[in-house]
């Protein structure tokens, strides 16, 4: 019986994925929300309004003593509240990226570890039907893959404000690269072995040590290749600016984006539309044996629906003692080669894993 009582979870960080969080929580019959979280005064929808807003996340902790913290606070902080967290007994989500370092996260790896307690990484995409069916069609590809992907964002307003947040901490290639790294990680199950990276500041608005435009280039020990681009802000072109391509000697399979489509729309991040495999199988004319083949992904999750499968996830994961290790592994690898990238941007020299 003791199973079945409301995991009693505190919300840390309130900004859009932390408030999705907390209304899949609030929905959730099987989470008891006893705290939220934020520093400042935060507009929060009016299913949430009912909670207590603590400004201290520590002092929440130890008051609350939750069975579940929530962590979705800009990214260096990250690491230290999950340890924290872990410390105090509790099971842990955390938004991505998982830390800041390659040795936070470890660290926090260790923690979950050490306390015997389960730790899940806001890969959103590791939830969506349409991301996993890409990911099965490219495997049945076979490697060597080329991995084409981009997410731009023609950021204003209080987007561009939000992205300007986020990069006092983490340049955009590190903060969205490691989702579509992991993507990459799981089609090819291949080692990285080198990345490089390249970046530009292209607004006066951020620190003179940042960078707004990226892009990483990754070799895998199987012979595999792949790019990610991510540039935030007003001058971003929204010119293919999502680009999800799986190229293969067999053929390639690639994401159809909906033409009328924008950036900076959130849903736009996690919607297919349409999945296109493509065969590269000829006949004896030298012409293809088999048409495209579209398939239409209806009926897909949206991002609120997303984090509510996310979370979902989590009570599962705690109530039936899922094996976490791979799924912490593989957080922490995405995160590696997206860090590798940021220092080959700021070195100008490649870096070997």
């Amino acid at each position: 019986m003791s199973q079945e009582k409301p995991i009693r979870v505190l919300v840390a960080g309130l900004g859009n994925m932390g408030r999705s969080h907390a209304l899949a929580y609030h929905n959730d019959p099987g989470f008891e929300i006893i705290g939220l979280v934020n520093r400042s005064l935060a507009k929060l929808e009016p299913e949430l309004r009912a909670y207590t807003v603590h400004p201290d996340f520590m002092t929440a902790l130890a008051e609350l003593k939750p069975d579940l913290c929530s962590i979705n606070t800009y990214s260096d902080s990250h690491a230290d509240y999950a340890v924290a967290a872990f410390e105090a007994g509790c099971h842990v989500f955390v938004e991505k990226p998982l830390a800041t370092t390659v040795a936070d996260a470890e660290r926090v790896v260790a923690a979950a570890k050490k306390a015997g307690r389960k730790l899940v990484i806001g890969y959103i995409l590791r939830h969506h039907p349409s991301w996993t069916k890409l990911i099965e069609e490219a495997r049945k590809l076979g490697p060597p893959y080329v991995f084409r992907m981009n997410l731009n964002q023609q950021s204003s307003g209080p987007t561009w404000a939000t992205h300007k947040s986020l990069m006092r901490t983490t340049s955009p290639i590190v903060d969205c690269g490691v989702h579509y790294v992991d993507v990459m990680c799981q089609i090819t199950d291949a080692r990285a072995v080198e990345v490089r990276g390249m970046g530009l500041r292209l607004s006066d608005e951020i620190a003179a040590d940042m960078y707004n435009y990226g892009q990483l280039q990754v070799l895998f020990e199987d012979g595999s290749v792949g790019w990610y681009e991510a540039g935030w802000g007003p001058m971003i072109s929204e010119t293919a600016f999502f680009v999800k391509d799986v190229i293969s000697p067999k053929g390639a399979v690639s994401i159809v984006m909906d033409p009328d489509a924008k950036s900076d729309d959130i849903d736009t991040h996690t919607k297919t539309s349409v999945i296109r495999l493509h065969t590269a199988e000829t006949g004896p004319d030298g012409k293809f044996i088999r048409p495209d083949q579209d398939m239409r992904m209806t009926g897909e999750p949206g991002h609120q629906a997303l984090c509510d499968l996310e979370q979902a996830f989590m009570l599962r994961a705690i109530r039936e003692d899922l094996n976490l290790d791979r799924h912490m592994a593989d957080a922490v690898a995405s995160l590696r080669i997206c860090l590798a990238a940021d220092e080959s941007v700021r070195t100008g020299q490649p870096v070997r894993l």
